[in-house]
């Protein structure tokens, strides 16, 4: 197609079209730019915690807690070294190594319970987090062909009231202004498609940090309720870490 005839076809949509045609082209605009921010803000992000994650294997050969956690990284918004941290605190409280005294509800706990909900509660806020901006993506691919084929029937409604205004017309003088109305619909597809194939990408990403993320929560409540982590076969290694 010449490129030419597209950029006069979109220019005449945009300069014919009443507030309504306009308004389903800035829609149609806005939902793109999200999209597109979303999709690069969640890569960058899953690219940084993959590279986070490979400091996890690293973390279990420290001679101690606080190498592990230097090992992990200091990088604002880790999810691995968040839940490192909110276990060790977890099991500090619990064991009354704060210097609180055990005169709340939670002492009543079993070590382990306590722990577990604990580093629960940490990668389930990772999560929610990473599934921020997906339901605009998902809302966006839902959506946006729908958004689009309105523009087409509003621009062909009213293309065909100006050709029974104008009485009898040749082929031409009609598929000029449908072909216009259908840009509308290409338009609907052109930001649907990025945006289903970013959710479904993301989606996948997600699923495989979780992964990593939820597998080293095991590992430390392990660590922390019996001082070993728990091998590949099942069975408990002692780890030469001083108890946090």
């Amino acid at each position: 197609m010449d490129t030419s005839l597209t950029s006069s076809g979109l220019a005449h949509v945009w300069t014919q079209g009443d507030a309504v045609t306009r308004t389903v082209a800035l829609i149609l605009l806005t939902m793109s730019l999200a999209t597109w921010i979303i999709v690069l803000w969640k890569a960058l992000d899953q690219r940084a915690q993959r590279a986070q994650a490979k400091g996890v294997e690293g973390f279990w050969h420290s001679a101690d807690f606080a190498e592990g956690l230097d090992k992990l990284g200091t990088t604002e918004g880790n999810p691995f070294r968040a839940v490192a941290l909110e276990g060790r605190e977890a099991a500090r409280h619990i064991l009354h190594k704060d210097g609180r005294p055990g005169t709340q509800l939670h002492d009543s706990l079993d070590v382990s319970d306590w722990v577990e909900r604990c580093l629960r509660k940490s990668v389930d806020d990772h999560q929610a987090r990473a599934q921020s901006g997906l339901s605009v993506l998902a809302s966006v691919a839902s959506t946006a062909p729908f958004v689009g084929l309105f523009g087409t029937v509003w621009g062909i409604y009213h293309a065909l009231l100006g050709i029974g205004a104008a009485g009898q017309v040749s082929i031409d003088q009609v598929a000029g202004p449908i072909g216009e109305a259908l840009i509308m619909t290409a338009l609907g597809l052109l930001v649907a498609i990025p945006a289903v194939l970013g959710y479904n990408a993301l989606v996948r990403g997600n699923k495989g940090i979780a992964h990593q993320l939820n597998r080293f929560a095991h590992d430390l409540h392990a660590y922390f309720v019996t001082g070993a982590r728990v091998s590949l076969g099942g069975d408990a290694k002692v780890l030469p870490m001083k108890k946090a």
